[in-house]
């Protein structure tokens, strides 16, 4: 296991941010999801070493997370969501240093520096200010820099956030050549769904402190309803209504389609059914694959 944890507790003052939490992690690209304040950035805070946690303990890579973070820090690399930079550096100068504090000697941590904006297409820039530099660049700055100590594990926290859909597909990618191509391990905690399902194949969601599901992506998508598509021809508050007394959950789109989840062990005549008996006329009717967005939902009591 690369992450092994047990019991973890920690809280800012009166406010509870994990509570309980357990966890092994497998090889792999791994997605950490959770709305705001579920935890995310603090649990990878303490798996860094960054915070000790008020109970529990556990191990990163074998290594001990309340007695062993130089080891941790020198074979994790980590990408925060909020800028990081020391201002009137260039990018080489920028990257070298942090590879000197990860433990690398200064000669091969410059070495490594070049190798690695160049790998993340920075190469062009890598002598400029990093005051001048876009919010994209600064973002592929934040990932070479994670990477540039050749770690065995990375922490991406929302390594896309404010980008452009070329920017981010970019990164996505870079990303995805890391985890398949580098030997080199990736947790991306992220707030958006389609990021964590193109990147990962193991997910961990965290709600209020806790996990609320985790394992292997495609597992957790089984299904555990049948979903459904569907328009519907005038006010059909009635027939949502039966719908949803028969433990059917529907939620409606921007474009007015209707999303019903179905448990199992129901028929789809159901639905026609409740459909003729309140004189709902169905326009559009499809049986549609389930997504993470709708795991996320169901595992945060989202309606």
């Amino acid at each position: 296991m690369s992450v092994e944890i047990k019991d973890i507790h920690f809280s800012y003052g009166k406010v509870k941010a994990l509570d309980g939490v357990d966890l092994k992690l497998p090889q792999g690209a791994i997605g950490l999801l959770g709305p705001n304040g579920a935890g995310k950035s603090t649990l990878i805070r303490i798996l860094l070493g960054f915070l000790p946690p008020d109970r529990g303990g556990g191990k990163v890579l074998d290594y001990d997370i309340k007695n062993q973070q130089t080891e941790i820090r020198r074979y994790v690399g980590y990408m925060p969501e909020d800028d990081c930079f020391i201002p009137g550096m260039d990018a080489v100068s920028f990257t070298s240093y942090l590879g000197e504090l990860s433990g690398m000697p200064r000669q091969e941590a410059m070495k490594r520096a070049h190798e690695v904006l160049f790998y993340v297409g920075l190469e062009e820039s890598r002598y400029r200010n990093l005051e001048t530099y876009s919010g994209g660049m600064k973002q592929r700055l934040k990932l070479a820099q994670s990477i540039v100590h050749d770690p065995r594990l990375i922490f991406l926290d929302e390594p896309t956030s404010g980008l452009d859909p070329q920017g981010r597909n970019e990164i996505l990618e870079l990303i995805m050549d890391i985890s398949s191509k580098k030997n080199i391990q990736v947790l991306i905690s992220s707030h958006i769904l389609p990021d964590i399902e193109i990147t990962c194949s193991y997910v961990v969601i965290l709600n209020k402190g806790k996990p609320v599901a985790q394992g292997n992506i495609s597992d957790l998508k089984e299904i555990k309803y049948n979903l459904f598509e569907m328009k519907i021809k005038s006010d059909g508050e009635k027939f949502l209504q039966k719908l949803k007394k028969i433990r059917c959950r529907v939620e409606e789109t921007e474009d007015q389609i209707l999303k019903v989840y179905m448990p199992p062990e129901l028929d789809a005549q159901e639905i026609f059914k409740i459909a003729s008996e309140e004189k709902t006329q169905i326009r559009h009717f499809v049986k549609s694959e389930t997504s993470l967005e709708d795991l996320f939902a169901e595992a945060v009591g989202v309606d």
